[in-house]
């Protein structure tokens, strides 16, 4: 379940969040879901379209990414700002954000927190345009996950190469089960909803891979 936890750190206070979500591969044309009977799902917000557009950053020799690590520097949406996202472990991933600074050069706060797996100078590694439509599902305590439908357009920058697609993503919200059963049953019921429409599983592991040609 998504946790929020602000910690000091270099005169700041970034925010950590672990976010458990899952990614699936659908056609231009794929129609949306039906929630209908989803596990404590009472209502779905109208959609709320998003424009986000992410620079991501690593070393020449991908220190970041063999880690399993993405530094990006996102505009547009409710969480606008520096992330690091962490190496993933099951459907969790630890995010780590810092609000946007007065221009596009790395704050010192988050070449401090990096500097676990790299020290090394970073440059322009891809970017990332994505038309988002997010979907909050919520029930009797509030949200229990949030759904969006992605159309990116990804440039990988070190090699001149635009790719196009379309993927969603399912994140479980605050008010998502606690323990493993009930997210297993949420989780169990979400899918049988996506495949039933022409949903796949996700073919690649985050949207940078892809980016990147992974």
């Amino acid at each position: 379940m998504t946790e929020h936890h602000p910690v000091p750190q270099s005169g700041s206070e970034p925010t950590r969040v672990v976010e458990v979500e899952r990614k699936y591969d659908v056609d231009d044309d794929t129609t949306l879901p039906d929630w209908v009977g989803l596990p404590g799902v009472e209502a779905v917000s109208a959609g709320e379209v998003r424009e986000l557009d992410a620079r991501y950053l690593d070393t020449a020799d991908a220190e970041l990414s063999r880690a399993g690590v993405a530094l990006r520097r996102r505009t547009g949406g409710p969480d606008a700002g520096w992330h690091i996202k962490g190496p993933r472990e099951g459907d969790g991933r630890l995010e780590i954000g810092w609000p946007l600074g007065d221009d596009d050069s790395v704050p010192d706060a988050v070449t401090e927190a990096l500097s676990r797996w790299t020290t090394g100078r970073l440059t322009p590694l891809a970017r990332i345009e994505n038309n988002r439509v997010a979907y909050l599902l919520t029930g009797p305590h509030g949200v229990i996950a949030e759904f969006v439908d992605d159309r990116v357009s990804a440039t990988d920058l070190r090699h001149d190469v635009r790719r196009e697609w379309r993927e969603w993503e399912f994140e479980l919200g605050p008010a998502a089960p606690a323990d493993a059963a009930g997210r297993d049953a949420l989780f169990t019921a979400v899918e049988k909803a996506i495949f039933t429409v022409g949903g796949r599983e996700a073919a690649s592991g985050s949207k940078l891979a892809r980016a990147l040609g992974f």
